[in-house]
């Protein structure tokens, strides 16, 4: 047993507390209530609970600290003998009968309001002994009938939470016989509605749930209700602010969200009010003494942009030599970018375990196995578990998460666009996803904090020594129902340990795999619909965005302008993947490919539509070409449209140049895909009417110019080497 014993409030004065015709004031001090509980373990509920106290200045007694439960199993079948009889003997020492206590359940509890509230409304209810009330009868329905009617409430007694003084309490358990796994609900259920035993202890129900709420049965009625930077339950059946909520029975997830805001964990007024507690700062830590870290990085489905994820991997603000690496890998298609990835820096890690195609391991078992070796290892501090389709664009990710110094926590990534994140605020009946109150303003960072949820996913932190105490056993992923994920999260909330999201800072998304295709040599090209954010960061050129504000369109001709627009690696990839498609033109003006059959001035190239990229063609010169148009041809407006897009060749000895001509086209995009110098030498683009040539196209950056009429032009000749130009005859 230990007492915590905590700041108290004034001596308050009471009158009338029992139904005595001639009253006289009776002072009831603060110091005269103790709260007393049965905790074996101290699980994360509990901490919440001394929390909430400690919060309103409750002075708490805990029971059976350190002892094993044998009290039975709440959610399955009766129990909680075992805090009858631990309370029993606590109550056998106390001698001053003027003692109030308050005995309640901690594990699922938190308090709404101050010692003074309680007291209060404990005299108003004049009785010795006051008993939370619930709407549903447990655990024996055929006792119903014996219950006394109410005029208004819930008839049904709670054995969560009573209050009452020493003496009356003391003669309620004094008959307590029975076993440790024996129903504390039906004994004291038993005490109530026998008339005398009732009259004699002077017991009575909180009916309206003015001091207690138990929220199984009543999850309808209970709403938060934010007044003046705090945070209560209210019951809108009674209109009550209960004192004290209580998740009882299968209510664990409703009470835990509850706790996210009660007291004062999150207001309106304050934000987040609790983020800052228990941190483990790393910032005056030696690199050299960091938390081993073990990343369990798992590659389950086609994924896009797989090199970029190896690349922000690598770019994790963490001592490298204080990460280990699990890699596993099921997807083929994926062995190129992980082998060079592995190959390049895998040197720089602590070390390295790869599983491959090869090994035809389940993704189910290579998770175990990423929780085991961490388990197994007693200097593994915390295992990071990551899915290949996390886009971690937060350098800090890692340290961000250790120094939260929390069981269980992920960082809020959401789906570009959408609502989609990798937590779920509530859970359904059957155990899948249901929204929260609160999800979408989580979300959309309406409300900043951290958030105690019943499902992570993704990308996730946890701590080494959980894995080594309350989750030992090795298949925390497995289940002929759920998936591994979903699997993994029931587990832990059967545990009662608590998963928790947090979007204090922004830390990237999640990428779109379903409908990855992978029919190319650089599929993530045709990404520019299903992950356009990444597409950008991947082809677009990083000074794209700074194009009018900088100032960055040159004009290196009348009427013609210069601009960057791709990046190295939208032009070596357009390139190669051309080169790997192969069909390119004879250059001949016979061509099958065009409306009418002959092309007046022929280019070696090869159409987009060939290679079924005129949708995504299109959408780029939407997004990216239309607002430069709209900029520098003032009062047109584009639709992008075009029938003629396609990548031309030039070499020495094949097409070095192309004859004066005009474009089918209002305007025209000639894009740079190579280097003039490191790739060839020469080329360029002469406008005969201006007598005015742009001699040494940059690498990614567009040339935009009239068609017709004004621009009659020609392709310079490429004297070594190759060069490659993409082209597009916009609204022709």
């Amino acid at each position: 047993m230990k007492l915590l014993s905590l700041k108290l409030f004034p001596v308050i004065f009471v009158c009338a507390l029992f139904p005595l015709s001639n009253c006289e004031e009776q002072l009831l001090s603060e110091d005269k209530l103790l709260v007393v509980t049965v905790a074996t373990k101290e699980t994360d509920g509990f901490k919440r609970f001394l929390k909430s106290a400690e919060h309103f200045n409750y002075t708490v007694k805990v029971l059976g600290r350190g002892q094993k439960w044998i009290g039975g199993d709440y959610l399955s079948s009766p129990g909680g003998g075992q805090k009858v009889r631990l309370l029993k003997e606590a109550l056998e020492k106390m001698r001053d009968e003027s003692k109030i206590i308050l005995f309640i359940d901690s594990y699922d509890v938190v308090f709404a309001s101050s010692p003074k509230e309680l007291l209060k409304k404990f005299q108003q209810a004049r009785h010795k002994v006051v008993f939370s009330s619930e709407s549903l009868i447990w655990p024996d329905r055929h006792l119903e009938d014996k219950h006394p009617h109410v005029r208004e409430g819930n008839r049904f007694l709670g054995s969560g939470g009573f209050i009452g003084f020493l003496p009356n309490i003391k003669e309620m358990v004094a008959d307590w016989t029975g076993g440790d796994a024996d129903s504390d609900q039906l004994f004291f259920t038993r005490i109530y509605i026998n008339p005398d035993k009732r009259k004699s202890i002077n017991i009575t129900l909180d009916s309206k749930c003015r001091l207690f709420q138990n929220l199984h049965g009543a999850l309808d009625e209970v709403v938060l209700k934010f007044e003046d930077g705090r945070v209560r339950a209210r019951n809108v059946l009674y209109d009550t602010l209960p004192v004290i909520i209580h998740g009882n029975g299968p209510t664990k997830l409703q009470i835990n969200y509850l706790g996210n805001y009660i007291p004062n964990s999150w207001t309106f007024e304050t934000g987040c009010t609790v983020c800052h507690d228990n941190l483990k700062p790393l910032k005056a830590v030696k690199e050299s003494e960091y938390p081993q870290v073990l990343i369990g990085v798992f590659i389950q489905q086609p994924t896009p942009f797989v090199t970029v994820f190896f690349e922000r991997l690598l770019k994790l603000q963490y001592p490298k030599k204080r990460l280990r690496l699990l890699i596993y890998n099921q997807e083929a298609h994926h062995e190129h970018e992980v082998s060079t990835f592995l190959q390049d820096h895998g040197s720089l890690y602590q070390d390295v375990k790869f599983i491959s195609p090869e090994d035809e391991m389940d993704g189910v078992t290579s998770r175990n196995m990423g929780f085991d070796m961490c388990r197994k290892k007693k200097d593994c501090d915390y295992y990071l578990s990551l899915d290949i389709e996390v886009v971690l664009k937060n350098e800090n990710t890692l340290r961000i998460l250790i120094e939260q110094n929390l069981p269980i926590v992920a960082p809020m990534i959401t789906r570009s666009g959408r609502l989609w994140s990798n937590f779920w605020g509530a859970l359904s009946a059957d155990g899948y996803y249901a929204r929260s109150e609160d999800y979408v303003d989580i979300v959309q960072g309406r409300r900043m904090g951290v958030w105690n949820v019943p499902y992570v996913s993704s990308v996730y932190l946890v701590k080494g020594s959980l894995l080594r105490s309350e989750m030992i056993d090795y298949e925390q992923f497995n289940s002929h129902i759920l998936d591994p994920d979903m699997a993994f999260c029931h587990n832990v909330r059967n545990k009662g340990i608590f998963m928790y999201v947090m979007n204090t800072h922004t830390f990237g998304r999640i990428l779109s795999t379903e409908n990855y295709q992978t029919s190319h040599l650089h599929n993530d090209l045709w990404q520019i619909f299903e992950n356009p954010m990444d597409w950008q960061e991947r082809y677009i050129h990083e000074n794209y965005t700074h194009i009018m504000k900088d100032k960055l369109i040159e004009t290196p001709c009348p009427d013609v302008y210069w601009f960057p627009i791709f990046s190295d690696v939208a032009c070596n990839h357009l390139v190669e993947e051309m080169e790997n498609f192969g069909q390119w033109s004879g250059g001949r003006n016979v061509d099958n490919r065009i409306q009418g059959g002959y092309e007046n001035v022929p280019t070696i190239d090869i159409h987009l539509n060939q290679i079924n990229y005129e949708k995504e063609w299109q959408h780029f010169l939407l997004e990216y070409i239309a607002p430069i148009t709209e900029k520098m041809y003032p009062g047109y407006y584009t639709k992008a449209q075009f029938d003629l897009a396609f990548v031309v060749r030039y070499k020495p000895d094949e097409q070095p140049s192309l004859r004066p001509h005009h474009d089918a086209s209002t305007f025209t995009i000639n894009i740079a895909l190579n280097q003039v110098g490191p790739d060839y030498q020469g080329g360029g683009c002469r406008f005969l009417r201006y007598d005015c040539s742009v001699n040494a196209p940059r690498k990614g950056w567009a040339l935009m110019h009239p068609g017709r009429l004004t621009h009659y032009h020609e392709g310079l000749p490429t004297t070594a080497g190759v060069r490659y130009i993409a082209v597009s005859f916009v609204d022709p």
